[in-house]
């Protein structure tokens, strides 16, 4: 008895899928929801816990996702609009985040005026921010005597001689006790005599009462793993070196259009220099580009080109391939080979991440999904009484002025032609509250399909026992909410 259609059939109609296009046919159920396995590959040598990346963007992927993002079970990828020794800094800094708590306080340098600062304390560093010296502090009290007053902080801090000190790699329990036992309100994490994090009380109650974690992604030398992204300029050979020194565990070669001469010249060079370095290549969304990235040594490839809520590839260039469709058609050949995919973009919701996994895919790449959460880079602000962080594409003109024009194969040119938009997320919470919740809920949608992990979902998608239908704009409008006055929605 037939029933739907398997998807080499609905995805050779000539037509360009996203992921709300096309529906999933519920299987069979034989075991419990928490029977579903979400492990996975990043690349060919990296595992994950779960099939969560973080994308390369400067308003996503700094150290404190890196450091939530590992110790989750997933990574991220430090962005590269920076320099190389900037972002060298950020990977150091991700690895000494052995407990990943985003400090809600404030960083100035001895040279700063007051901050714009939150939180409870501003602490004086001599770089401004961590990892670096710490040279004291001041309580928001000091700080609200100092308002509208044209004074430099440092002449006024607190000194470090009650400030208690704690390895890098303490663990959550024992720096509740030394919390208690030392009466204190805050505690510094220290590395190599330099600050890596501050951990007030009230953070650690709120990291008590997020879901519990798993197992991290560690790497050999038992800190976490952080991926670096970088261009295939000649400059970009001397960054590597830099980020391989900083422990850097994989690296993306970050292009919009990554079928390439620039890009299978880079995977050669650093295939050859760094063995043991596994390359994700990309962006590709057809089957041709997968091929050329795959010959030239790649370990994994990233997928997607205009579906990212910020891009305007597609409107710009014309250029680009409706997201569910690209997935299904280069994972089909990449999987012949061993190469795990990256389904970069289009993902707004576990249903998607669902599609995405089942098409063929190993993990997805999330930028806005995670942008707007605690450990996203940049300051909350107030739009419409709605609290947002900054999100910007790579490719917009604000970015492209910091460096990222290179990953458009625009740095040559004399005019700049945008590629992406600069907007404002919602603030989401902590990542480390909402990704478990997401996982749960895709754990849920593998159940409904019959597949107790992800090898099994591409096998059911490789002998056609999966089934697909194209949804009409009405079946898409029928499978959201429809018909109430008004409604909250509430994920968990």
């Amino acid at each position: 008895m037939e029933d739907g259609f398997p998807a080499p059939k609905t995805f050779n109609q000539g037509y360009s899928l996203t992921y709300d296009d096309v529906i999933l046919l519920p299987h069979y159920i034989d075991f419990p929801t928490d029977a579903v396995s979400v492990s996975t590959r990043l690349s060919r040598n990296i595992p994950l816990s779960i099939p969560c990346v973080a994308s390369p963007m400067d308003t996503v992927s700094e150290a404190h996702m890196a450091a939530s993002m590992a110790a989750l079970g997933g990574i991220a990828i430090v962005h590269y609009n920076c320099t190389s020794s900037q972002q060298a800094s950020i990977i150091r800094s991700a690895k000494s985040l052995r407990v990943p708590i985003t400090p809600s306080v404030s960083f100035a340098s001895p040279v700063d005026g007051l901050p714009a600062y939150h939180g409870r304390y501003v602490f004086i560093t001599e770089s401004g921010g961590l990892p670096s010296k710490l040279l004291g502090y001041l309580s928001s009290s000091d700080c609200e005597n100092l308002k509208d007053k044209p004074v430099k902080i440092f002449d006024y801090k607190r000194d470090c001689k009650s400030v208690e000190y704690v390895n890098w790699d303490c663990d959550l329990g024992k720096i509740e006790t030394l919390l208690d036992e030392k009466d204190s309100d805050f505690l510094v994490l220290e590395r190599d005599g330099e600050a890596v994090n501050v951990v007030v009380k009230e953070d650690v109650e709120r990291l008590k009462g997020y879901p519990k974690l798993g197992a991290g992604t560690v790497g050999a030398d038992g800190e976490w793993m952080v991926g670096a992204a970088i261009g295939t300029r000649e400059s970009d050979k001397e960054r590597l070196e830099h980020l391989v020194k900083a422990g850097a565990n994989v690296v993306v070669l970050d292009s919009s259009q990554g079928n390439s001469i620039y890009q299978i010249e880079m995977i050669k060079f650093i295939k050859k220099t760094y063995p043991q370095l596994d390359v994700i290549g990309g962006n590709v969304v057809t089957m041709a580009q997968a091929q050329n990235l795959i010959q030239a040594g790649v370990d994994g490839l990233r997928v997607g080109m205009g579906s990212g809520s910020i891009c305007t590839t597609q409107e710009v260039c014309a250029v680009g391939r409706g997201q569910a469709t690209a997935v299904y058609k280069v994972s089909s050949i990449a999987a012949l080979h061993g190469v795990p995919v990256i389904a970069d973009g289009g993902i707004s919701n576990s249903g998607h991440i669902v599609k995405a996994l089942v098409l063929g895919a190993s993990t997805v790449m999330m930028g806005s999904f995670l942008a707007g959460s605690t450990e996203a880079p940049g300051a909350y602000e107030y739009k419409n009484g709605q609290r947002v962080k900054k999100y910007r594409g790579m490719g917009s003109l604000e970015a492209m002025t910091k460096g990222s024009d290179q990953r458009y194969l625009g740095d040559t040119a004399k005019l700049k032609i945008a590629q992406g938009v600069v907007g404002a997320v919602a603030d989401k919470g902590s990542v480390l509250k909402f990704i478990p919740y997401t996982m749960q809920a895709v754990k849920q949608g593998f159940q409904d399909l019959g597949a107790s992990s992800l090898p099994s979902a591409h096998e059911l998608l490789r002998s056609g026992t999966l089934r697909f239908e194209v949804r009409t704009g009405a079946a898409q409008a029928e499978g959201g909410v429809h018909g109430l006055i008004s409604y909250e929605k509430k994920s968990f």
